[in-house]
């Protein structure tokens, strides 16, 4: 096995989002390593249901309700930040990221906000998206092969021409861009991307418009319970979705979160920004590699680590 330094100076953590989840995630980390575990069983014990059957066992049907998602990512990337931080005692990281939901992760690992707090923070949050495509529907879809500001420039045409919402939710990497938005501009918006050369178009199977303004009876919501969740300086920088630039003070995150759910999530933005504060080293913490894969084309001179399972650590050099 090739074996590689992590130097926390040039080392960004970072933590995925929705879509990143599968049955069976973090099932052989908690099995092999007690701290792993312990996070796992303090979820179920806080939550008051066994979520770590969910993530282990399923259905898959309901790990992937929103309710269920995002404490099911939240536990297992914090199961493996605390594995990561018992094998390599001291290890402060030169910033961390999340994308979406992971910016909640983010800040757990960064210091300013608790485990508990955070566990309790995303079950609101996904409550609240919930009930806000209950009174606002509408859909996001995926877009391959265009620029992101080709595509911001395509949904407000769309939105001129049905009167409706859609923008851009997230610019995930170049040539990859997500939609969101009312079904009707959507559609529209979807119309003039092909015609103008998109490579394809797929759409996802929600019913809600994350990141866009159909998110505003949730943000208010979720807005809410931040206030409440005393959030404390970060003790490392954190890359925000919403500027993708760096905060360090209490108010600066609560801001950005507060704005988050109804505004792009800056994904190439924040990655660039990590690399020309001399990042050179991306340690993807929970399931699976998505945002390594995200970060390989943003940046092809960036190492990538995924660590989400007990092989995962045995690729950490002394």
């Amino acid at each position: 096995m090739i074996r590689m330094p992590i130097d926390p100076r040039t080392t960004a953590l970072v933590f995925p989002g929705q879509g990143s989840q599968f049955v069976g995630m973090g099932k052989a980390l908690a099995q092999a390593e007690p701290a792993a575990a312990d996070v796992f069983a303090r979820a179920d014990f806080l939550l008051g249901f066994p979520l770590s059957t969910l993530c282990w066992e399923g259905p898959e049907q309901a790990l992937n309700d929103t309710v269920n998602t995002q404490p099911a990512l939240l536990v297992h990337s914090i199961a493996a930040l605390r594995v990561l931080q018992q094998r390599m005692p001291g290890f402060r990281p030169a910033l961390v990221a999340g994308h979406s939901m992971g910016e909640f992760t983010a800040l757990v690992a960064a210091g300013a906000l608790g485990f508990d707090q955070a566990l309790r923070l995303v079950l609101e949050r996904g409550r609240a998206m919930q009930a806000a495509g209950s009174e606002r529907p509408g859909g996001m879809a995926a877009v391959f092969g265009l620029a992101a500001s080709a595509v911001a420039e395509a949904c407000a045409h769309a939105s001129r021409d049905t009167g409706a919402i859609v923008q851009v939710a997230n610019d995930n990497c170049p040539g990859q861009v997500v939609i969101s938005g009312d079904a009707p501009a959507l559609a529209r918006a979807l119309d003039i991307l092909t015609a103008e050369g998109a490579r394809k178009t797929i759409r996802l199977a929600v019913s809600i418009g994350a990141h866009s303004p159909l998110m505003e009876p949730a943000q208010g919501r979720l807005s809410r319970a931040i206030d409440s969740a005393g959030l404390s300086d970060p003790q490392v920088p954190i890359i925000g979705n919403v500027e993708a630039a760096p905060l360090t003070r209490a108010e600066a995150v609560r801001r950005d979160l507060q704005a988050q759910l109804t505004s792009r999530v800056r994904w190439t933005e924040s990655i660039r920004a990590m690399r020309a504060a001399g990042v050179t080293t991306f340690a993807e913490l929970g399931p699976g590699s998505v945002l390594c894969g995200l970060i390989h084309r943003i940046d092809r001179t960036a190492a990538t680590l995924a660590i989400d399972a007990p092989g995962s650590f045995a690729a950490l050099a002394d």
